[in-house]
């Protein structure tokens, strides 16, 4: 750790004039100590890894430990997504250090992300790893194991894989992660990379991971749906690229036989294009719906499932005994039915997007409750029914102002679906101390949750709600009914209609696969004969929704079946109300909220309060040791914007991290009594008590102590 560092290079900053209402973050460490109110440890104590308890699917398509196959085991996945800019993987000791803060954190699972990248930086060679590295990773994996902290690998992430003398194993090129899907000679390179990476014998383990009890899950290749990967390359006047030509070609001869009977259902064919010379020519751009695309969809689905089949055999056959999942991004119309096929679907989702760490860099800057948080219910309408589900990647991005509602949104819905993992992407969801010297941890930045004090109070809170299970799973699935490639349109992009992906917000959803009959309780097809209020009105007839769930679309209103979760889309307002979490997510309160044991009064802006029992009460509303989070939004020192609405950054600015000052009053209207609440530090230490009382429990909590800004707060009652 580079603590000394990091310490004076804060201290030298401290002297600085900031803006008015953003205040300063005096921490410098942020390893948090054994038996603090942030060391979850105690109640989600992760057990060493072996045999008996490694991952696998169990009742009703669940992950679960092997020793309790009828019990979900769900996983608070940290993403580990290192590069030199970000620091790289820890030497030995730090690697102690941060698996054991990650168990304390509440993680129990860990992704590998980029290894191929971070192993053949600066590599001359093909496949010739730097040695270090290497023995970094292997050690970070032992200490992970130790700490109990399962393991999700990718068989290849960088566009680059195993290939030597490049330097922009993080950039997008064209070639491997789509050809792979579909020639011989990438793939033959894919199969080489995973051999080399996965079935040397880890020395602090004594096994090749591929056959280690913790490797849990094995994405086959990170992102590399077959339509996404030409997106990503799109150039003018080109939409799909030419090595395309020749497997698309040899797809259409096979199912259409001759240029006339293709010319009978593309109508646009011109008259040198013949299936007989292979000269079909792709798609000139792919935004307009026609035939053309509809086939195209229809190549990609077997050409992927051929993929998933042919990648599946060489991991099993390396002697991998785990899950196995693939094309984690785009949950469109065309790549669900790519993934009936796998063992287990892993998806990636985003609330707002930024392309670039330099100045002009933008987003879009909008609240995911405005929009009924569209991107978990688009990631939700990928799940298959029966199958393990797992969100390989999400975030509500840095600067967003709104992001502190992604600490709710994302870990109350994946609890409410039933969904198998969560893994919020950052190059590391914790950091050990601000100030590290590298480029990409000396300020906040989109994608790096570990300096951000609003996404780390929402994994704080993810932890509670998503792995101890404060929400409770939705007891009724809603099949959204898939026949096959009858269901793919001339829309290259088309994905499940949002107007009936609300129904996620209430109940659990997923796909399905269709027997040709029209299901009851069910969303059919065709989907425009689909519709949201009448399947509502179907479940209170059957008894799985409460006649006085206050749902109604057309309002913006969304009620979970359990009761627990209410969604205001106009106000753009989240509330939770479980037994032993309270928590909302709002940009003004109009009027009070009351959670049940706990009620908000007023607030001065947007934010996100929580109040959750960390002792072993039955409830909240007995609890005696609460944690309070109190998030409201952060920002860089000497951040600058080149547009009023502060969506074009100019400067990202730099350390120390900035809280913007909040207060909100908060009562416990059915306690009283002597009690006392007290700051607690973004490293988990207690300060001295902020409030205190004999009698109502009722305060006016900001986030501006004495000990420096804060998003946690200890409340004590006798």
């Amino acid at each position: 750790m580079q603590l000394l560092t990091a310490t004076l290079a804060l201290t030298a900053s401290a002297t600085a004039a900031w803006p008015a209402d953003w205040l300063p973050v005096r921490e410098v460490s942020l390893t948090i100590s054994p038996g603090s109110p942030l060391d979850f440890s105690g109640f989600l104590a992760n057990d060493p890894i072996g045999p008996a308890n490694r991952l696998t699917i169990g009742a009703n398509g669940r992950l679960a430990r092997a020793d309790t196959p009828d019990k979900p085991a769900p996983m608070m996945c940290a993403s580990l997504a290192w590069s030199p800019a970000s620091g790289g993987f820890p030497n030995h000791a730090d690697a102690d250090i941060y698996a054991r803060q990650l168990a304390m954190h509440g993680y129990n699972m860990a992704r590998f992300h980029f290894l191929d990248g971070s192993l053949m930086y600066g590599q001359k060679k093909d496949f010739d790893f730097n040695p270090e590295i290497l023995d970094r990773i292997q050690y970070l994996m032992a200490a992970l194991k130790k700490n109990g902290i399962y393991w999700m690998v990718e068989g290849l992430t960088s566009w680059r894989g195993g290939y030597g003398n490049f330097d922009d194993r993080w950039s997008p090129s064209e070639g491997l992660k789509l050809e792979v899907n579909f020639e011989d000679k990438p793939f033959e390179h894919w199969k080489k990379l995973v051999t080399a990476i996965f079935t040397k014998v880890n020395p602090y383990t004594g096994v090749a991971p591929i056959r280690d009890d913790a490797l849990s899950v094995f994405i086959l290749a990170n992102e590399n749906s077959m339509e996404f990967e030409t997106v990503v390359h799109d150039k003018p006047g080109r939409a799909y690229p030419d090595s395309l030509e020749k497997p698309f070609n040899e797809w259409l001869r096979k199912k259409y036989g001759s240029t006339q009977a293709l010319r009978a259902v593309w109508p646009d064919l011109k008259a040198n294009e013949r299936l007989e010379n292979a000269s079909v020519r792709m798609p000139a751009e792919r935004y307009v719906p026609n035939p053309r695309l509809r086939d195209l969809q229809a190549f990609y689905v077997e050409a992927e499932k051929a993929n998933i089949a042919r990648m599946t055999k060489v991991v099993r056959d390396l002697g991998y005994r785990g899950i196995i999942s693939d094309y984690n991004n785009w949950p469109t119309i065309q790549t669900g039915l790519t993934r009936k096929d796998l063992q287990a679907v892993t998806m990636n989702t985003y609330q707002d997007g930024v392309m670039s760490y330099e100045p002009g860099a933008s987003i879009k800057g909008e609240s995911s409750l405005a929009d009924a948080a569209n991107y978990m219910r688009a990631a939700a309408a990928s799940r298959w029914l029966g199958k393990p589900f797992m969100i390989s990647e999400w975030d509500h991005l840095f600067w967003n102002k709104y992001r502190y509602e992604g600490g709710l949104v994302m870990p109350a819905y994946a609890a409410l679906q039933g969904w198998d993992a969560l893994c919020r992407h950052a190059h590391g969801p914790i950091a050990l101390a601000y100030g590290e010297p590298y480029p990409h941890k000396r300020a906040m930045l989109p994608y790096a949750i570990a300096l951000d004090p609003v996404a780390r109070a929402g994994e704080t809170l993810g932890a509670l709600l998503f792995r101890r299970g404060d929400v409770a799973t939705s007891p009724t699935r809603i099949p959204f009914m898939v026949r096959g490639e009858e269901d793919l349109s001339n829309n290259m992009q088309a994905y499940e209609p949002s107007v009936l992906t609300v129904l996620s917000l209430v109940s659990g959803i997923g796909l399905k696969q269709s027997d040709g009959l029209r299901e009851p309780l069910a969303i059919n097809q065709p989907r425009d004969q689909a519709d949201a209020v009448e399947t509502l009105g179907e479940l209170k007839k059957a008894g799985l929704l409460p006649a006085n769930n206050r749902t109604d679309f057309d309002k913006g209103i969304a009620e979970s079946d359990t009761g627990q979760l209410l969604l205001d889309r106009d106000k753009r307002r989240l509330t939770l109300s479980t037994p032993h979490t309270e928590a909302a997510a709002f940009t003004a309160l109009d009027a009070p909220i009351d959670l049940g044991a706990t009620r908000l009064e007023r607030a001065d802006g947007a934010a996100l309060f929580s109040a959750s029992a960390i002792d072993d009460a039955a409830s909240l509303a007995d609890s005696k040791r609460m944690l309070l989070i109190f998030a409201t939004d952060a920002r860089n020192t000497g951040m600058r914007f080149r547009d009023k609405d502060e969506k074009v950054i100019g400067d990202f600015g730099h350390l120390p991290a900035l809280i913007r000052k909040g207060t909100v009053s908060v009562d416990f209207p059915k306690r009283t009594g002597r009690w006392r609440l007290s700051p607690v530090s973004l490293e988990g230490t207690v300060q001295a008590p902020l409030r205190s009382g004999n009698g109502p429990l009722r305060f006016d909590l900001t986030n501006d102590t004495p000990s420096g800004p804060t998003t946690y707060f200890l409340l004590e009652t006798d």
